[in-house]
């Protein structure tokens, strides 16, 4: 039989989407970043699995099957599935779920919390998968998949962290190439980054895939719930896609692509078929009274506070001219941040903006205004609310501020020092795109007294961040594995 049928005495009662999780007293030491996940596939698993929002105590899975189906997830320290291997009789701890149910309702998704963990310790998981009712009866014994992730050390443990980010998958055409699909993930993956930070644009529902040259079902604009579904489907097809999300915690957040062009969120009839999507095909920890929230912080160990922003939900339109009432934050999500900058206790204090501080985005006919936070002779813009977040960091002397953007599709590095007193106040780092056009170069505008540090276009690409309590250092790397520009910063 199989495990979950060793550990005797251990059956709980568990909600539909809730982990029931025991502790285990075994810890591991610190993270050993040569360690990979083990995951292995089955048809009735077909868009793979992800661990995302991983922390020091708790993960998120997420996996879809093939048409409704009954799930039980199992997962215990790597070390007590080792001991339980050599056990006739097995006493140890282990977890599990209840027996969940996917359906029509959610595209036959789940996200499932693993809760109660311990920090600096590599899990494995085990998923069955069987018929939908097959609810009072064992599923099948061999397991649809099976992984490995590892929790984040605690809040008072200094650990050096290295993590990727970037943006921008499939638009304009660029869209899955062959059995791979977006052979970048590869290259990603190789890198043995401890997490992943997607920043938007995960897909580009409003942008066509034509076939040839791309793999087909993509070659139409999403409007629905349905279609939004579909697209973000075609995405995990991508075999390199699903390889790379077996084996990386991801975070990650939308921009305007999930739904379209520049949206406003408050203002725009398709947003709440586009972010149901995004929120079934992705793993984010929401807080059950405010269940759309998207934007969070990660705390990795005594070192990095990141905090993730959403810059579309809550935000005016583009159009209207900026001034003490325009917003692209909300006012709840821009008390969180300024809080979180000013409380942190972390070295680095990292904010993830999808749309970059100081490259003036001009929108269209369709949809007019800057969309980005710097803004343009018209007078739309975000750069008070800018300045707002700018002042807190300056009047509160936060230390060791970086900003990692993306969606102009190219990559640089701005080192500003907003108050003149010849002094750096904080970076901004810009990545991408993972697939897509070169953006057409737009220069930095200068009311925060940037100084550039690199520029370049013309690849695809995604930022490699390697953080302890002594510096931070980022590399751009192109699709072939190429560094092409790095920088480092001290820490103060």
């Amino acid at each position: 039989m199989r495990l979950l049928f060793l550990f005797i005495g251990l059956v709980v009662a568990c909600s539909v989407f809730v982990g029931c999780p025991a502790r285990s007293s075994h810890r591991m030491g610190s993270h050993d970043s040569s360690e990979r996940t083990l995951l292995s596939g089955s048809g009735l698993l077909p868009q793979g699995v992800a661990i995302g929002d991983v922390s020091s105590q708790g993960a998120l899975l997420w996996l879809r099957t093939d048409g409704a189906a009954a799930v039980q997830v199992e997962w215990a320290p790597l070390s007590v599935w080792e001991q339980a291997s050599k056990m006739a009789a097995v006493v140890a701890p282990i977890s599990r779920t209840a027996v969940l149910k996917t359906g029509a309702e959610t595209d036959y998704t789940l996200t499932i919390p693993l809760e109660d963990l311990t920090p600096s310790t590599r899990y494995r998981y085990h998923i069955v998968v069987g018929p939908r009712e097959s609810s009072q009866s064992p599923l099948p014994e061999k397991p649809a998949a099976t992984g490995e992730f590892v929790t984040l050390p605690d809040g008072t443990t200094s650990a050096a962290v290295s993590f990727a980010w970037s943006g921008d998958l499939g638009s304009a055409g660029r869209c899955r190439r062959g059995v791979d699909g977006y052979p970048i993930f590869d290259v990603i993956r190789q890198s043995r980054p401890d997490f992943f930070l997607f920043l938007g644009d995960t897909i580009y529902g409003d942008h066509l895939c034509p076939s040839p040259p791309n793999e087909p079902g993509a070659d139409f604009k999403a409007t629905t719930l349905d279609t939004y579904r579909l697209r973000h489907r075609y995405q995990r097809d991508a075999q390199s896609l699903r390889r790379f999300l077996g084996e990386t915690p991801v975070y990650v957040v939308w921009d305007d692509h999930e739904v379209r062009n520049n949206f406003a969120g408050p203002y725009d009839e398709q947003m709440p078929a586009g972010r149901q999507a995004f929120r079934e095909y992705w793993p984010i920890a929401s807080p059950l009274e405010d269940p759309h929230r998207l934007y969070r912080a990660v705390r990795y160990g005594a070192d990095l506070e990141l905090f993730i922003l959403d810059v579309r939900q809550y935000r005016n339109r583009n159009v209207d001219r900026d001034d003490a009432s325009k917003t692209m934050l909300g006012t709840a999500q821009l008390a969180w941040l300024l809080n979180g900058l000013q409380t942190s206790t972390a070295t680095w204090k990292v904010i993830a903006t999808p749309v970059p501080l100081s490259i003036p985005k001009g929108g269209d006919s369709m949809v007019p205004g800057n969309d980005g936070w710097a803004g343009g002779p018209d007078g739309t813009g975000f750069e008070r609310e800018r300045q707002v977040i700018v002042d807190t960091i300056l009047s509160r002397k936060i230390k060791n501020v970086v900003f990692l953007s993306g969606d102009v599709h190219w990559v640089q590095a701005n080192a500003y020092d907003p108050d003149r007193d010849g002094s750096i106040d904080f970076h901004e780092y810009i990545a991408g795109p993972l697939s897509a056009p070169p953006g057409r170069f737009a220069p930095t505008q200068m009311v925060l007294h940037p100084m550039e540090l690199f520029y370049e276009t013309g690849y695809h690409n995604f930022g490699l961040v390697r953080a302890t309590k002594y510096d931070f250092h980022v590399s751009m790397v192109d699709e072939k594995g190429k560094e092409r520009v790095f920088h480092r910063i001290a820490a103060q």
